[in-house]
């Protein structure tokens, strides 16, 4: 049976006419997920020949320094334009007062070194914070009842970024939270000479509970116990005080802002770049990814589909790259 309709029962304008073939829809997208847009986190040990999988984060390998100069080298090869470097350390190396963070023979500072002589072209981030080398977990340094000290963490996070940058980081990336670090880490490469050095500013980090796969990875998750991050991470219910961590930051010299967790601060992403127009990094966490992993290995989720997804989202909110644990896949993907 045929149904016949006139012009004049649906109106001029059929939003479905752009949909309707493959072609029209790539013309028409409003937002682009591109290889350019993606950052690789990588966790790495100290060793020769190590290779650990993460079983929180299927996939995803702690990597002695000698297999992640392979791993560069394939990313380069996709066109990831930079990796983000996160230590496991021995926990015998882990002191109150975390030295081992800014010892210029640290496995960060050696990793950084051996990535820029081979490729001198990606780019390296660098977190600054406490974590890894503290004996409790804390993102820095503790009084006797616990608090984290501001300020004399912020003296070690200047002497830990002043290393990364000797080293050849490109980019220092401090996610520790401490009021005032991003003006002294500033202040500090300006005096030492590293003009160029860029800083990535954790702005709006949350006190989230999407973090528990990379404790896990860099072996903060046992130091840590009971604690938690929240006096100085920022609280999920608050957006205004995200704003203005982001303003006092970029104030304080910071180039690029973050934003993380990813998927549940969307609203926080796009405010950032429409009130700032600066760059705006987004961080897709750990947890996120092991949902979505989870999901798919399960068989509930189509798993291509639903990270291409869950990154156009972001992109979609404002972010202008996204540190992203599906980064290599993406990157796949996209080429294909």
């Amino acid at each position: 049976m045929t149904i016949q309709f006139t012009a004049r029962q649906f109106p001029q304008t059929r939003l479905r006419r752009p949909r309707f073939k493959p072609f029209s829809r790539r013309l028409t997208a409003e937002t682009r997920l591109l290889v350019e847009d993606l950052i690789y986190p990588l966790f790495i040990v100290e060793g020769k020949n190590r290779r650990e999988a993460i079983s929180s984060m299927p996939g995803i390998e702690r990597l002695s320094v000698d297999l992640l100069l392979a791993e560069a080298e394939q990313l380069v090869q996709l066109g990831i334009p930079a990796i983000a470097l996160f230590p496991v350390m021995d926990p015998a190396k882990k002191t109150p007062l975390a030295e081992e963070a800014y010892c210029p023979q640290g496995l960060i500072q050696c990793a950084v070194r051996q990535l820029k002589q081979s490729f001198p072209d990606l780019g390296i981030i660098t977190d600054a914070a406490l974590d890894p080398y503290t004996a409790h977990g804390q993102d820095g340094i503790i009084d006797e009842h616990g608090y984290v000290l501001n300020d004399a963490t912020v003296d070690t996070l200047v002497k830990q970024a002043l290393s990364h940058a000797e080293a050849g980081a490109d980019i220092i990336a401090p996610s520790d939270m401490m009021d005032g670090r991003i003006g002294a880490i500033r202040r500090a490469l300006e005096q030492e000479g590293f003009v160029n050095t860029q800083i990535l500013a954790y702005s709006a980090k949350y006190a989230s509970g999407f973090y528990g796969p990379f404790r896990e990875a860099v072996g903060s998750k046992t130091a840590l116990g009971q604690a938690d991050k929240s006096q100085y991470q920022v609280d999920p219910r608050n957006a205004d005080e995200a704003l203005h961590e982001v303003a006092l930051d970029l104030a304080e010299g910071a180039d690029i802002v973050m934003v993380k967790p990813g998927m549940p601060y969307l609203d926080i992403v796009k405010q950032t770049k429409d009130v700032f127009r600066v760059p705006t990094f987004v961080y897709q966490v750990s947890g996120e990814y092991a949902m979505l992993k989870a999901a798919a290995s399960a068989g509930w989720l189509d798993e291509k589909k639903c990270v291409m997804e869950s990154l156009i989202s972001i992109k979609r909110a404002g972010a202008d790259a996204i540190l992203t644990y599906f980064a290599k896949q993406a990157a796949l993907w996209l080429q294909s």
